[in-house]
């Protein structure tokens, strides 16, 4: 089977960025408590969920060639130290900076930024960096790329590729989307919310991706015959406009509180459910992008955008604490515009000077593996010099704010 190429995901890589900064500065400065925008500001951590459905999506599609074409699948080993090359260079200095640069309280110990560093602080009490309150996500997104092989090997294993096991497989990721939500829901009756950060929670997510991979994969080898999706990727603006209808139902109070407090169990499976749809309705249009969306998401701007992306995602809320200190408004302050702009012009500044003078070079010297390349979600198409990227921020030469959005 011929290789693939997903141009149009880097955009969404870059949209997903943006919406978790916008989230963040819409918290820090209390217009999404307060503004007349509040509810699609508080709900822009949405973002964290279309980096979770590209994640399936890149991520699953190798397993699923592998086992149309009667290969094997990629090797669990390289998968991982690739995933850690990727991912670590940024997030330790993400790390160090927050400790040097943004103030925090006296509960914060060296235990805290140690915790942040190896990506477990979600398992532990006690309260997030501050600058690093965001870093949640990964460490979930983390505990999905460990789960994966075996997953992928359940998923794809035992049974030649037909088209009723793959509409059944399509059938199993299906329900994983409601596993998400039930959690959701069952974290918030039982008042256990750390348990609400973990990956049980956002499976979903995860499995929006992986269900349009197997699809993808299966309708390009006529394993499966057209359907009603062929119809939808030819109205990418009709999908993309459920997705904000669906936003701005989110927006309002049936998907919870705006602030920090705890929702009800409704309310957190309406907006874990309600956050599956928009992810899926955004990542599907991208997957057989028109000309234009092409052009728009996937051009070299998209591009480059997508490559910084985890940078403002890793950076942005130690950026956005250095900002508040400069220009000395304090937290809640109103100051949404002058807050919003220099952090997202000094975040990606400070993303593309990591990305291209520390990341790109240390994946280079890292991958022994010449298979593998070195951008942040892979390329792989038959007719590019580079192979596909196989994450929502890394890659190999062959293929996140938190539940409220306030961190």
């Amino acid at each position: 089977m011929t290789r693939t190429r997903f141009p149009a995901l880097d955009g969404l890589r870059a949209i997903g960025a943006l919406a978790v900064l916008t989230t963040h500065v819409g918290f820090h400065s209390g217009e999404s408590l307060n503004g007349p925008f509040a509810g699609l500001l508080a709900r822009l951590d949405v973002g964290v969920a279309i980096f979770f459905a590209i994640s399936g999506f890149l991520l699953y599609r190798p397993h699923v060639v592998a086992w149309f074409d009667g290969t094997l699948p990629p090797l669990t080993l390289p998968y991982l130290r690739n995933r850690a090359l990727r991912i670590l260079p940024a997030l330790w200095v993400a790390v160090v900076l927050a400790a040097l640069l943004v103030p925090h309280k006296d509960s914060i110990t060296w235990a805290t930024y140690l915790q942040h560093a190896t990506l477990t602080q979600i398992y532990f009490d006690g309260l997030a960096a501050d600058g690093l309150t965001q870093l949640w996500s990964l460490a979930t997104e983390v505990a999905f790329y460990l789960l994966l092989p075996v997953l992928a090997k359940l998923l794809t294993g035992y049974e030649r590729p037909t088209r009723r096991s793959v509409r059944w497989r399509l059938v199993v990721l299906g329900a994983f989307t409601l596993l998400g939500p039930a959690w959701m829901a069952g974290a918030n009756a039982t008042d256990h919310a750390r348990a609400g950060l973990w990956l049980p929670g956002y499976v979903g997510w995860f499995a929006v991706g992986m269900g349009f991979a197997l699809w993808q994969v299966a309708r390009s080898s006529e394993r499966l015959g057209p359907s009603a999706l062929d119809t939808l990727t030819k109205i990418p603006g009709t999908v993309w406009g459920v997705a904000v209808v669906l936003l701005v139902i989110a927006a309002s109070p049936v998907a919870g509180p705006y602030n920090l407090s705890t929702p009800t169990p409704g309310q957190a499976f309406v907006k874990s459910l309600l956050y599956t749809g928009i992810a899926a309705c955004v990542l599907f249009p991208a997957l057989n992008p028109t000309a234009r969306s092409a052009r728009v998401l996937g051009g070299k701007v998209g591009h480059i955008a997508g490559d910084i992306s985890y940078g403002v995602f890793a950076y942005h809320v130690i950026v956005l604490g250095v900002v508040e200190q400069v220009s000395g408004y304090t937290l809640f302050s109103g100051r949404f515009a002058l807050l919003f702009f220099p952090t997202l012009v000094v975040s990606a500044a400070v993303a593309a000077a990591s990305y291209y003078g520390m990341e790109r070079p240390i994946m280079r010297l890292g991958r022994r593996d010449k298979g593998y390349d070195v951008s942040p979600v892979g390329r792989d198409s038959s007719t590019s010099a580079q192979p596909n990227k196989i994450d929502a921020w890394t890659t190999p030469e062959v293929s996140p704010a938190p539940p409220s959005g306030q961190g």
